[in-house]
């Protein structure tokens, strides 16, 4: 990204993990150990993708990034969630996280699943109690991120993720993108999409802003794969590999290391051509496409 554009997404991280530090769901003595299981899984770091695009596209339509806040960080306690539960011995059964120790091998499979739980009702509590907004906004809020979990989401596609498994490079092309349209693309979709309904942004404003994030989770998703098949785990920070060892559907599995790259600039032209319609300033958001596309380069 340009200078200004990493200044502006680094200030937007910032604030955001001061917000998210902040957090705390329960004074309550006996829960304190579910409490602090959600902060280790909550408070590990990541790129912060999805809670600072919400930001800088509430601040392409007019409002204070500071405005998506609340909501921001609804999305990243989902995002947490789907993490716990990918990582759990019944689906992706990883030992490690972000360098760390995956939550159920810190505590166990059970406290993993409940933490996991835990963090939708937060999220809700965090839209309806403390997002500023009218009515409308509020509920149009939840609805988009309702939408971006459940079957037609981020819970459907784990789904058909799994029912893949094993297939590997037998997966046809469209059952591959329809995997991660929902597992990974839906959540970063409605990250943009909840930006510019906090900002009060047109239809075709957010129609726009749509198209170029599904774009971009597409990308996201696509570049995951190649890093998973050509990085190692020290560089990851998890499993290197994992995905070709359990035979999962991929991008480089179904069109190899050369033809995965070729999807992921062409999603990425896609992304960038959505911005054209888009009148404010998109420079932090064209420099995300960039970012997302040669991450790891």
């Amino acid at each position: 990204m340009a200078e200004a554009g990493l200044e502006r997404w680094e200030s937007h991280r910032l604030v955001f993990e001061e917000y998210l530090e902040g957090l705390t769901f329960t004074e309550e003595p006996e829960l304190s150990t579910l409490q602090e299981a959600m902060r280790y899984s909550m408070l590990a770091g990541g790129k912060r993708v999805r809670p600072t695009l919400c930001m800088e596209v509430a601040r392409i339509f007019g409002a204070e990034p500071e405005l998506a806040l609340p909501s921001a960080a609804a999305i990243e306690l989902i995002h947490t969630y789907s993490l716990i539960h990918d990582d759990l011995p019944a689906m992706d059964d990883d030992d490690f996280r972000r360098g760390r120790p995956t939550l159920h091998r810190k505590y166990d499979e059970a406290m993993a699943i409940l933490a996991g739980d835990a963090f939708f009702g937060e999220a809700l509590t965090l839209i309806t109690v403390h997002q500023q907004g009218t009515p409308e906004q509020i509920l149009a809020v939840v609805r988009e991120l309702a939408d971006s979990t459940g079957v037609e989401g981020m819970v459907g596609g784990q789904v058909l993720d799994m029912a893949q498994t094993g297939l590997g490079s037998e997966t046809d092309p469209r059952t591959l993108r329809m995997i991660h349209r929902f597992k990974t693309g839906a959540l970063i979709k409605s990250s943009a999409r909840i930006g510019a309904i906090v900002a009060g942004a047109s239809e075709p404003e957010s129609d726009a802003v749509s198209e170029y994030a599904a774009e971009l989770g597409l990308c996201f998703q696509i570049v995951d794969d190649l890093l998973n098949a050509t990085s190692t785990t020290e560089a990851l920070g998890k499993s290197a590999g994992s995905d070709e060892e359990q035979g999962k559907a991929t991008f480089v599995g179904v069109f190899g290391l050369d033809g995965a790259r070729r999807e992921a600039d062409e999603s990425t032209a896609r992304a960038l051509a959505a911005l054209k319609r888009i009148s404010g300033d998109t420079s932090g958001l064209r420099g995300l496409a960039l970012f997302v596309r040669h991450r790891g380069s």
